[in-house]
């Protein structure tokens, strides 16, 4: 992770046309972990994408190209992911709004045929004030927490590289995973069809 430096804050949009700018042979991890910790991002310009539920965090969608997409994720209080993966994907994030904690997980054993893996924590981290923070390839399994004790709303920006919409899901009580779907709330602002708020 890495401490924001007294940068000016800019626009969402600024920010996808930086990402976009960087070329393909840089669009590695220290590159845009390196871009996104000195560009924090101007809070104002996210408001026409935060859409809130009382349920489940959100996922809205900012930007998508074959390269990358991103995304804000709102999370109410106490709202935590499940723990996954991200398809052997690249991604970064950073924390405009409030505060989250982000637990990574390490795979004990497994056993594809029958759906069953046991996982062990590792390191975790806290993440506000737009630090940058990256999900390692080689530890890729994690989860995020707005935990109820921070008692505020957060909002992440994701950066995932290349876009999915399928990944794993873990569940420690019963030591097993399956692949699931991943859906948008929203998409450049606007609500998806069917969903309800």
């Amino acid at each position: 992770m890495m401490q924001v430096a007294e940068a000016k804050r800019i626009p969402i949009a600024e920010l996808v046309e930086g990402l976009r700018s960087i070329p393909d042979e840089e669009f590695k991890c220290e590159p845009v972990y390196d871009f996104l910790a000195s560009h924090p991002v101007q809070i104002d310009s996210l408001q026409r994408f935060l859409y809130w539920s009382p349920t489940f965090y959100t996922r809205n969608l900012i930007y998508k190209d074959d390269r990358f997409e991103m995304m804000a994720i709102c999370w109410d209080k106490g709202q935590v992911s499940r723990i996954h993966n991200h398809s052997e994907q690249r991604c970064w994030m950073m924390v405009p709004i409030g505060r989250l904690k982000g637990q990574n997980f390490a795979v004990e054993s497994i056993d594809e045929s029958k759906g069953l893996c046991k996982l062990r924590e590792t390191d975790s981290f806290e993440l506000s004030d737009c630090l940058a923070a990256k999900v390692e390839l080689e530890e890729p399994i994690h989860q995020i927490l707005n935990l109820a004790e921070f008692d505020e709303r957060a909002v992440s920006i994701h950066i995932y590289s290349k876009p999915y919409d399928r990944c794993l899901s873990y569940c420690r009580d019963t030591d097993t995973f399956k692949e699931v779907q991943l859906f948008y709330t929203s998409v450049d602002g606007k609500l998806c069809d069917g969903v309800k708020l």
